[in-house]
């Protein structure tokens, strides 16, 4: 079975052509832009003329979704016009294809539980430590995803401090103002440092310890509150900060033991790049939607 896996992004949009395997029989690129749906629509259809093969479309985008109907709950101003789209409905209708769509951290966290680092496990969570915190839960092979506003599993905004840092959601304490490459960003400049975020972990400077050490404190108590929610099997930590886990995984390990329930596994994300692509297809290679 071959089918296509979109990753959607706000400067450019992945495509592949995938099967069950995981082989890559089409990898391409194209610029993101506007109408976003009728590029979609586009591109997808000159695919399908060259790997008529296809069987189904799976899609990873930016903002809330409603998975089950395919709908477009809300995007913000980086995919203008994407509010509202009947993605699912539209697709189906022009490619005589079934299309199924998520948000798209969901769709990175599951290329990770399927067939990344958490594999071997069945209840994960994922969070991914980039300009925000995005995160995406799998129970027993399911994506936890979706509600009545396409907001299911938006873990970067459960308020971790409140009253604290105002946030771009427009609420105050969010946990991806203090866990995240923005995040750290900020604590340097308040800490009258001036590394870059992957410099910090490297220097061998006093404040700069224990900056490291507050934030991976704040990273312990938000596994620690997603453990007592979902009690996962694993954690899988992606993003551009994980790059640098080397220097603050033990950190993290030793600030985790005292808030746990139980032990969890913490492992770092094996995919970069292509886990948006790659999940996308295991939306539609598995039945992943309760």
């Amino acid at each position: 079975m071959k089918v296509i896996g979109v990753d959607i992004g706000g400067t450019k949009i992945r495509m592949g052509v995938l099967d069950e395997d995981m082989n890559t029989h089409l990898d391409l690129k194209v610029p993101t832009t506007f109408p976003l749906y009728e590029l979609l629509e586009k591109e997808i259809l000159t695919i399908l003329e060259k790997h008529p093969d296809v069987e189904a479309i799976g899609i990873g985008t930016h903002g809330f979704v409603d998975p089950k109907k395919g709908r477009i709950v809300y995007a913000t101003e980086l995919l203008p016009g994407w509010t509202g789209t009947e993605v699912k409905a539209q697709l189906e209708k022009a490619t005589n294809r079934r299309v199924e769509i998520d948000n798209d951290a969901n769709v990175a966290a599951l290329a990770e539980a399927k067939i990344g680092a958490a594999k071997d496990y069945s209840r994960t969570v994922c969070l991914t430590l980039g300009t925000g915190l995005g995160g995406g839960v799998i129970i027993d092979d399911f994506v936890l995803s979706g509600g009545p506003n396409g907001g299911a599993a938006e873990l970067g905004h459960m308020i971790l401090y409140p009253g604290g840092v105002e946030c771009g959601c427009g609420r105050k304490g969010c946990a991806e103002q203090y866990v995240s490459g923005t995040a750290l960003r900020r604590r340097i400049t308040e800490a009258g440092l001036s590394y870059q975020p992957e410099e910090l972990f490297k220097a061998d400077d006093p404040k700069a310890k224990q900056l490291i050490r507050e934030f991976t404190y704040d990273l312990a108590v938000v596994i620690s509150s997603l453990q007592a929610t979902f009690d996962m099997e694993v954690v899988v930590i992606g993003g551009g900060v994980s790059e640098a886990s080397d220097y603050w995984i033990d950190d993290l390990q030793e600030q985790l033991k005292p808030l746990l329930l139980n032990d969890v596994e913490i492992v770092i994300a094996q995919f970069g790049n292509e886990a948006g692509m790659y999940g996308a297809a295991q939306l539609v290679l598995k039945d992943i939607h309760k």
